[in-house]
């Protein structure tokens, strides 16, 4: 019996009854396999390529035999560059990769690089958005340098997703309307994980993938096991009976829905969610803008409703008005304005000037536009400080660790909800005594001490 293992995060990972209708392909593969296959699912929440290979690396090659399969499901986090401990940088991403094949290969075992799943994500004309930044790609560069196999996870649900449209693709997600399901009366909006419907058609078509590539074994896959379910229906919120006349009737409901977020004039991501309350009865509620209906959903029995776009919401500002329906009552509307970004200019960097000395400890500072949260400092794309921004638009941040003399190029990152701007690039010198300097070899005799050490000869103090 040959094994198939799988390492990756949360959308691989198998779940429990107790956590439907969330669903990871990795539980439902071995229902198209062949006789002589078994799958061994270790992929977890939260797993990033720098977190498996310190924590659980070594344990899985440990139980490889020659012959047997490690799927590497890696890159739906790691190009966040505002979340530090998920962020690799793509070279980083790419050198993980490489490691991970070479080891593997070591053991006799095939690696297999699986690239992300696409999110439940449109634009306006309905096309499928990429919000991987640009990893898949570098999945695929690692497969062709490593000589692994690839299953373009990316490429292949990307398709599915547009095959089914913005009307049907979030019924294969964890994305519900309070009262759908007992485990989120009140509903849950999640675009990146499937439920058991979406996770078990994942698996049947990387399955079905598995039998036109040569690199991987054709006995793997038992073709007969590869019938298509039946096509999702098309979302409640668009089945709504000529919503448009909602706003022509006559209102009879005492209140109005009311919006709870986004606050006044918010600037908000092209993904937000809105949120919100309805007085007591309120069935379900509806949105438009500009007169033009959007979508719907219904009111939990808490009286709270969310709400969120499965298109995502052009740049620039937005009023939506909500309504109240209760059996064929309406009530009046309310209004929420807020303006989107989907796009960031590189923060101003005041200090220290291009090519300027500083200490061994840098102090960097500067200015960002309006709705950055944080500015990211990273060298060599990697991730090396934080920055917060202030209200008035500042930010600064002194590095926690002593640099060596020399020249260094250093890159800062504008980050609001899931987008950042392009790298702002500076150059600096810092001071100090090299290495190599006689003042620091002549000590080469004695280990290094700490700072509170009263010891000679002095060196200098920063």
């Amino acid at each position: 019996m040959r094994k198939i293992c799988i390492i990756g995060n949360s959308v691989a990972a198998s779940r429990t009854e107790e956590e439907a209708p969330l669903a990871g392909w990795g539980q439902y593969l071995g229902a198209f396999l062949g006789g002589d296959y078994e799958v061994r699912n270790y992929a977890r929440d939260a797993m990033t390529l720098r977190g498996y290979f310190t924590e659980r690396l070594a344990t899985l090659l440990s139980v490889l035999n020659p012959g047997d399969l490690v799927l590497i499901a890696f890159g739906n986090v790691e190009q966040r560059v505002n979340q530090p401990e998920r962020h690799h940088g793509p070279r980083e991403f790419k050198e993980y990769l490489r490691l991970y094949a070479e080891a593997v290969q070591s053991e006799g075992a095939l690696p297999v690089l699986v690239t992300p799943s696409a999110r439940c994500t449109f634009d306006e004309a309905g096309n499928v958005l990429d919000t991987h930044d640009g990893y898949p790609e570098l999945m695929r560069e690692a497969a062709a340098e490593t000589g692994a196999a690839l299953i373009d996870m990316t490429a292949f649900t990307t398709t599915m997703l547009a095959e089914l449209g913005p009307t049907r693709a979030r019924r294969l997600f964890r994305w519900l309307d309070p009262g759908e399901h007992p485990n989120h009366p009140d509903g849950i909006i999640d675009s990146s994980h499937f439920n058991e419907a979406g996770a078990r058609e994942v698996a049947r078509r990387l399955a079905a993938s598995v039998l036109d590539d040569p690199a991987l074994p054709r006995d793997m896959v038992d073709p007969q096991r590869l019938a298509p379910d039946t096509f999702p229906a098309v979302l409640a919120e668009f089945t709504v009976s000529r919503p448009e006349l909602a706003l022509t009737m006559q209102p009879s409901l005492p209140d109005p829905p009311v919006f709870t977020s986004p606050a006044p004039a918010e600037l908000v991501g092209a993904a937000r969610r809105l949120t919100g309350k309805a007085p007591d009865g309120t069935d379900y509620v509806l949105f438009y803008e500009q007169g033009r209906y959007l979508g719907g959903t219904s009111v939990a029995p808490s009286g709270t409703w969310q709400w969120r776009r499965v298109v995502n919401w052009p740049a620039g500002p937005h009023t939506v008005e909500v309504l109240g329906v209760a059996g064929n009552n309406v009530s009046r509307t309310s209004a929420a304005d807020f303006h989107v970004l989907d796009r960031l200019d590189p923060p101003q960097i005041v200090g220290p000037r291009p090519n300027a000395w500083c200490g061994p400890r840098p102090r960097f500072s500067g200015r960002a536009a309006p709705g950055v949260t944080k500015v990211m400092v990273l060298e060599q794309g990697r991730l090396i400080a934080q920055a917060p921004v202030q209200d008035d638009g500042t930010w600064r941040v002194t590095h926690a660790h002593d640099w060596r003399p020399g020249t260094y190029t250093v890159e800062f990152v504008a980050v609001f909800s899931a987008i950042h701007s392009a790298p702002a690039p500076l150059t600096l010198r810092v001071h100090g005594i090299p290495e190599d300097n006689w003042l620091r070899t002549s000590l080469s005799s004695r280990e290094p001490c700490s700072g509170t050490c009263e010891h000679y000869p002095v060196m200098p103090a920063w």
